[in-house]
């Protein structure tokens, strides 16, 4: 059953069958789930419990039945980005796709169109519960959006290179929140997964899309990010909009546009800078100026989740439609008025001859360029928000707050921005690609968990007499608040591993240099162990002093997929791989913990129907 709450119905008042729907028993989630993002609206991922021992994987769920046919259209690579398992005692809730892949013929041709990412709108996204019955992990019920992503549109400035933005749910107020079409959200009963639709944009203007996740505050309100589009050329025209949005508890909202959010950006006319091209190396000289083209409009970085402080502060991020390297880190009180952005430009100075090669020498830049600059546009470094990533923000326990940039100068390893809580820049760490770090709160201070991989590429261009291939290496680092590393843990794993259909593990060593870690958030458990997926199909467990605790192989070795995981309150881990959800822990481990009692009225639903 789905009902649509839209904006005249919401002022005048419900009906009495909606009513009690909004005073179904809203039972607070317990402290020690995982109900979204970074398990709390700070989006820190850090567990309030000791992780099980990885000993054995308990559950295996498929939530992709497209892998195949989606890594196939990019030579092997799965180019998606997945929910976090949201965890509610005994109950998860997951993200599933069902509907039809449309391969391309052959794979990657991109014909006959639409076909591979120019069709992710035949497929569906769902929101899975399953509940833990005895032993196993069984399906409850299954609730089907109308939730379409953003067009490919192939590859340019902008857009998505093929890579599938989120879809991302979240639980607050003893409800699923899911996104829906039109820049709509759907409100879902956790007993039934019966749903109202909660309409800000009044129709369902496909132009509107939820772009990024959701994710509520510690009152059940629940915020993010929406974008509008022209669809015959979304990312040749300039956006049409793009705004952050609040739905309160009672179904009723607020809405602010990012032009008010970011009112000292450019215009969508005035001029950004391009990058070099030509004879290299870069900069063509030391007073070199690069070319220009329009910004574009501000608004939201594609696959953001917002983060809520403490005191209620809003985060987010914002970027000029055309220019990546016009985008800023943005606070907004309760009400969604503007509380201040800092800009991720002309924070850096770390380019030529300080993170690169001397000048004149292979990776370096050109002779006489001016030390630190960005030898693509001969200016200070920019921290720039891709639509292909899905960093977001992090409020600190000191009331600073993360973000994780790109920068492609750097051997294309982005950096760690951060702001303390008036947007005062703190400092940046040299690596931010498609992360945000765990928090650790320990002895009155915290740590800073991420990944930091230095990838096999060139430093700042594909031309190999110019800029040579690094060797790679990857990284877990722990940070200061200051920024400075405190131990990091390499990953040293040279074997392709994969699962057989008889639960046996085949392994042949092709990667003489290892894996990235493909995690784009990691997980902490109390006892200050961080978790992490890495691209060679092993789940991993470090200690606080940087040391591996253990390891367990999932199901395939696999290039990309930033996935996320989470840790439930009996320590059971859950992670992901090659579109398997895995739970992950001790066979001879408790019971998991029943569902909450409900308080006050209950009201019973039918059988969930598919949302129309």
């Amino acid at each position: 059953m789905t009902l649509t709450l839209r904006p005249a119905a919401i002022r005048r008042g419900a009906s009495a069958a909606l009513a009690a729907l909004w005073l179904l028993a809203a039972s607070p989630l317990r402290s020690d789930d995982w109900p979204q993002w970074g398990r709390d609206a700070r989006h820190g991922a850090a567990a309030s419990v000791a992780a099980q021992p990885l000993a054995a994987i308990l559950a295996d769920f498929v939530y992709d039945p497209f892998v195949r046919q989606s890594t196939a259209e990019s030579g092997g690579s799965l180019l998606a980005h997945y929910p976090v398992p949201l965890l509610d005692g005994p109950d998860v809730y997951m993200g599933a796709k069902t509907g039809t892949y449309v391969s391309c013929s052959p794979p990657g041709s991109r014909q006959p169109a639409p076909c591979g990412p120019a069709a992710w709108d035949r497929q569906i996204w769902n929101v899975q519960k399953l509940r833990w019955t005895g032993t196993s992990l069984a399906p409850v019920w299954r609730f089907e959006t109308d939730w379409k992503p953003e067009p490919d549109a192939g590859s340019g400035p902008s857009g998505f290179f093929g890579w599938e933005p989120v879809f991302h749910p979240v639980l607050a107020g003893g409800f699923v929140y899911a996104p829906g079409r039109g820049g709509s959200i759907f409100r879902v009963e956790k007993a039934t997964g019966n749903a109202v639709r909660i309409s800000p944009f009044g129709g369902l203007d496909d132009s509107i899309f939820v772009a990024g996740g959701l994710a509520a505050d510690a009152a059940g309100n629940v915020y993010y990010n929406a974008i509008q589009l022209d669809l015959a050329r979304p990312w040749g025209s300039d956006a049409r909009g793009g705004w952050l949005v609040q739905v309160r508890t009672d179904g009723t909202f607020r809405m602010a546009t990012f032009a008010s959010l970011v009112p000292g950006a450019p215009g969508a006319s005035d001029a950004c800078e391009g990058t070099f091209t030509g004879a290299l190396p870069y900069p063509p000289s030391a007073t070199a100026v690069p070319p220009t083209f329009p910004c574009g409009s501000q608004r939201p970085g594609i696959n953001v989740v917002p983060a809520i402080a403490a005191d209620g502060t809003v985060y987010t991020v914002s970027r000029a439609h055309f220019s990546q390297r016009r985008a800023y880190l943005v606070a907004a009180d309760s009400s969604l008025s503007p509380r201040w952005s800092a800009s991720l430009r002309d924070r850096l100075m770390d380019g030529c001859g300080v993170l690169l090669p001397p000048d004149g020498t292979p990776g370096g830049c050109r002779s006489g360029s001016i030390r630190g600059v960005d030898p693509l546009t001969n200016g200070p470094p920019a921290g720039g928000v891709i639509d292909l990533a899905t960093s977001s923000p992090v409020a600190l326990p000191d009331g600073g707050v993360l973000y994780g940039a790109y920068t492609n100068y750097n051997y294309s390893r982005g950096h760690l921005f951060h702001f303390d809580a008036q947007g005062g820049f703190v400092g940046a760490y040299d690596f931010g690609w498609d992360i945000t770090p765990a928090v650790r709160t320990h002895d009155q201070t915290y740590s800073i968990l991420l990944k930091d991989n230095h990838y096999e590429t060139g430093s700042y261009c594909g031309d190999p007499n110019f800029c040579p291939t690094e060797a790679g290496r990857y990284d877990i680092v722990s940070l200061t608040p200051a920024m400075t590393p405190e131990w990091t843990f390499r990953n040293t794993n040279t074997e392709s591993c994969v699962r057989q259909s008889d639960g046996s593990i085949s392994c042949v060593s092709d990667h003489p240099d290892s894996f990235e870690w493909c995690v784009n958030q990691p997980a902490v458990d109390a006892g200050g162990v961080v978790y992490a997926n890495s691209e060679d199909g092993f789940l991993y467990a470090i200690g606080p002093d940087g040391a591996l605790r253990q390891k367990i192989f999932l199901n395939s070795a696999l290039g990309a997929a930033y996935t996320p995981l989470s840790i439930a309150a009996d320590g059971l881990v859950y992670t992901q791989n090659n579109g398997h959800l895995f739970a992950v822990g001790n066979p001879l481990r408790p019971a998991p913990l029943p569902p909450p009692r409900r308080r006050g009225p209950r009201v019973l639903g039918k059988t969930a129907a598919p949302a129309r």
